[in-house]
């Protein structure tokens, strides 16, 4: 069974052979919440923790929670989402309240789908009543995964730099599924 665990030392192990998983094909996770360098670990746990309470908050951040998403019965990590409790400027014009994303070698296979939704309840804990999610244009799959979760998309626009088209989207909470 799947289900988001807070980042713990307990999880070390399985945390860095998910990032192999990227570097295995060449690649970088992209997003926030596996940006973190793990070299030192147990600092890289206290951080989360001490953002999702507000504290040493990085300029232009807001607070946010990290969850990692744990595969029970394959003892894997399989991927990181992070919540943003609320939203700047920044975050409003783009990308939002959640980030997440599914380690390469397990892709599409429903694992996306079901950490947003397992985010979204998390979301209902934190008193949100509405999120904003954004993905590119081009990204079908996070398109898809924000709708099978309830996302309504309310326009599109240019990112700045790489002229791509973003993707905004909103999911009301309460979230019964």
């Amino acid at each position: 069974m799947l289900r988001l665990v807070k980042p713990h030392v307990q999880y070390q192990h399985q945390y860095l052979e998910m990032l192999q998983a990227w570097d295995a094909i060449g690649e970088k996770p992209k997003t926030w919440a596996l940006l973190e360098d793990p070299a030192d670990f147990e600092g890289m746990v206290a951080r989360f923790d001490q953002f999702s309470r507000g504290i040493n908050v990085p300029e232009g951040f807001v607070p946010s929670s990290t969850f990692w998403a744990y595969e029970e019965e394959l003892a894997k990590m399989i991927g990181a989402v992070n919540i943003r409790h609320s939203l700047n400027e920044k975050l409003l014009v783009a990308w939002g309240n959640i980030g997440y994303e599914v380690r390469p070698d397990e892709r599409q296979k429903g694992y996306a789908t079901r950490i947003l939704q397992l985010a979204l309840l998390e979301c209902k804990k934190l008193h949100l009543n509405k999120v904003l999610l954004g993905c590119y244009k081009e990204n079908i799959g996070s398109a898809k995964t924000i709708l099978n979760n309830g996302g309504i998309l309310e326009n599109e626009m240019q990112e700045e730099g790489s002229g791509k088209i973003i993707q905004r989207y909103w999911i009301s909470i309460p979230y019964d599924r």
